[in-house]
């Protein structure tokens, strides 16, 4: 008889979901389940789930109620039955209180003393007091006719933020902004050993780590259906997100279709793997759609990531070969370790697409893997990778023979009529499209598709999907046509000038009054996503007037019309949000035509020393990073012509030709 043999390789599979009744493992793999819980206050107040103000050494509710309030993880926390049974407890203790304060009551209304006036909640009129005495030194300065733009900057200038005029969170809990809170992620591993097809040994362990990924409506903590709570609303959490207006959250065709109910994902991976789909979802995830995440809580998360990486073996190995880019960038890890997971997720990602292309097959599938490995890659990595790729315009290529055979573009024109969802793939592939059709000095592929869908005022969702207004990318898609057409010397010089002022006066049906320009923040502190749409796309309208100037004959970087752009630009920037949750990587592409026509006495040049500043290590790596070495190699070589006296214009486009750079700087 041989003797039993054990499994020598185990898998594991990452289940991000609610918390729900343990299934029982299979053979020779591990089942790992995420759940995504707010670090927003004390394990109290989690399990109760009210909103914590997370006072010290304890929070205003667990002291009003007289709740011993935990920020060390307690041991009932991973126990349904002790959690169940804590729950119990802090009821009972919540009931005494409530009696206890009743009958106190009851002897202060036997009392003559009138009630106190002096300790109400503050009014609106009180809070605007209180953030008048925090508000920074003013700006208006700056935008006057005798500021002089040459002097260096004021520390005030780079940390301007409308945060700074919010009330801090210790001494005024009602006004915490959403985004400066993490989320943390329990990761539940059982893993179970089969001898023979007979179960031996089980194990089972805990570990959590943090993320500012937010979790989908569904995925909260277990409840139990027989639990009578007391509605005790100390704290009036209204909407975090925003206040001025109603959002549609079923604005997108999402390939996947509806998430189920229970937002669930089985993810297959090896042990050796895990490491880095961890790393994925609690660091990648968040940089990929911050806008979509703005319009749309959660949905990037749970209708395009998660279940892409559920069903689809390529788009998984596309983002294993992201998180190791962005493991090696920002952790400075080196040697042929992490070199060999990017190129073997990466030589998988190929494989697996190219098989099914062969195939014909699965088309819908290859696009959305396609997509990601052109799309995520803005995200993740240093200007200076070395390991080979392919380049992003060849995967384009692909994308767009299959966002054809899909007719996606037809679908899209579908719309101006059936009042049906925008594709997101087809979004996204426009995106990807317009501006990257920038980078190569040619045409968008769908440009026929982009002009019909601006004649008839139908959208694409590029505004809620990356921030800018349709119509505004719809023109630049038409400025990218012109521009090529310029390269390829099929227009003179008249006709070239007579479309340039066909486009400007394009450009002036979209300005919008400068006072519907404000920061783009209620009173809480909360990211109004309409407002911030209005500011990008005001971005990204100076910019395309920049790139339509730049097509004059003889145009010049020192022409006072240019330098005018050049400072509305940097006036209207302060209106973005900087730093490391901020949107400076959602801007690349104004930052590039901008900075490309800014002169060595420019404030642009100031200014975005101040935005890599409050970016700190971000500053460094994706689009954004490259973006700022080239225009840094741009701005040597343009300002050695200017001390030569050549007055020779450096095109961007030209010095990444001459430098071998395949940026989409997006």
């Amino acid at each position: 008889m041989s003797p039993p043999s054990a499994a020598q390789t185990s898998k594991s599979a990452t289940t991000v979901a609610p918390k729900t009744a343990p299934t029982k493992a299979s053979p020779t793999k591990a089942a790992t389940k995420m759940h995504r819980r707010s670090r927003s206050g004390c394990f109290t107040c989690r399990l109760r789930r009210k909103k914590c103000d997370e006072g010290r050494s304890q929070c205003k509710a667990c002291k009003h109620l007289g709740l011993k309030c935990e920020y060390k993880r307690p041991m009932w926390w991973s126990n349904n039955d002790q959690r169940k049974q804590q729950k119990e407890n802090i009821k009972n203790i919540i009931k005494r209180t409530k009696l206890t304060e009743k009958t106190a009551q009851i002897g202060t209304s036997c009392a003559e003393t009138p009630p106190g006036l002096s300790h109400s909640l503050p009014t609106s009129a009180t809070y605007s007091e209180a953030t008048a005495r925090t508000r920074a030194p003013s700006i208006d300065s700056q935008h006057s006719p005798s500021y002089d733009f040459n002097q260096p900057l004021s520390h005030d200038y780079y940390d301007y933020h409308p945060h700074i005029a919010s009330p801090s969170y210790d001494t005024n809990a009602h006004y915490q902004p959403f985004h400066s809170t993490p989320y943390e992620v329990d990761i539940k591993t059982e893993r179970q050993m089969f001898v023979n097809d007979i179960p031996t040994r089980r194990d089972s362990t805990i570990s959590t780590f943090s993320t500012y990924q937010p979790p989908p409506p569904q995925a909260t903590l277990p409840s139990f259906p027989e639990d009578d709570w007391i509605n005790e609303d100390i704290y009036n959490t209204g909407d975090m997100f925003s206040g001025e207006e109603g959002l549609d959250l079923d604005f997108f065709d999402f390939s996947h279709g509806n998430p189920p109910a229970s937002q669930q994902a089985l993810i297959q991976v090896d042990d050796c793997d895990r490491p880095l789909l961890d790393h994925f979802i609690d660091n990648v995830l968040r940089l990929i759609f911050p806008i979509l995440e703005v319009n749309q809580h959660g949905s990037a998360r749970s209708e395009v990531i998660l279940p892409a990486l559920e069903s689809n073996r390529c788009y998984l190995h596309c983002c294993l070969s992201v998180s190791a880019i962005h493991l090696k960038s920002t952790r400075g890890l080196q040697g042929e370790q992490i070199d060999n997971d990017i190129l073997r997720h990466r030589c998988a990602t190929i494989t697996e697409l190219c098989g099914a292309l062969n195939n014909d097959s699965n088309h819908l599938q290859i696009l959305e893997a396609t997509l990601g490995m052109i799309f995520f890659q803005c995200s993740v990595g240093r200007p200076s990778d070395a390991l080979p790729d392919v380049p992003w315009h060849a995967h384009f290529e692909a994308a767009t023979s299959l966002v054809r055979k899909l007719e996606l573009p037809h679908a899209m024109i579908h719309d101006n009529n059936a009042q049906m969802h925008p594709p997101f793939n087809m979004t996204l592939a426009s995106w990807i499209d317009i501006l990257g059709a920038t980078m190569l000095g040619r045409s968008p592929q769908f440009a026929d598709t982009y002009r019909e869908k601006n004649q008839s005022g139908s959208t694409s969702g590029l505004c809620e999907l990356m921030g800018c207004e349709d119509s505004m990318m719809y023109l630049i898609s038409e400025i990218a046509c012109l521009d090529a057409l310029k390269s390829a010397n099929g227009i003179n010089d008249m006709q070239l000038c007579q479309l340039i002022g066909s486009l400007g006066k394009s450009l002036d049906t979209t300005e919008v009054p400068p006072e519907s320009l404000t920061p783009p923040y209620s009173a809480t502190g909360a990211i109004r996503p309409r407002q911030l749409s209005r500011n990008m796309t005001a971005i990204f309208r100076i910019a395309a007037r920049i790139y339509l100037c730049s097509l004059v004959p003889h145009a010049s970087k020192e022409d006072p019309t240019m330098q005018t752009l050049i400072e509305r630009f940097v006036s209207n920037l302060l209106l973005i949000p900087h730093g490391p949750d901020g949107f400076d990587r959602s801007i690349v592409w104004p930052l590039l035509i901008a900075g490309s026509q800014s002169t060595s006495r420019s404030i642009f040049r100031q200014a975005l020393a101040g935005r890599m500043a409050s970016l700190g290590e971000q500053a460094e790596f994706g689009s954004f990073g490259r973006m700022v070495r080239l225009l840094q190699e741009v701005w040597c070589q343009s300002d050695e012509a200017d001390r030569a006296g050549s007055g020779q214009n450096v095109h961007w486009r030209d010095v990444m030709q001459q430098k071998g750079w395949d940026f989409l700087l997006i």
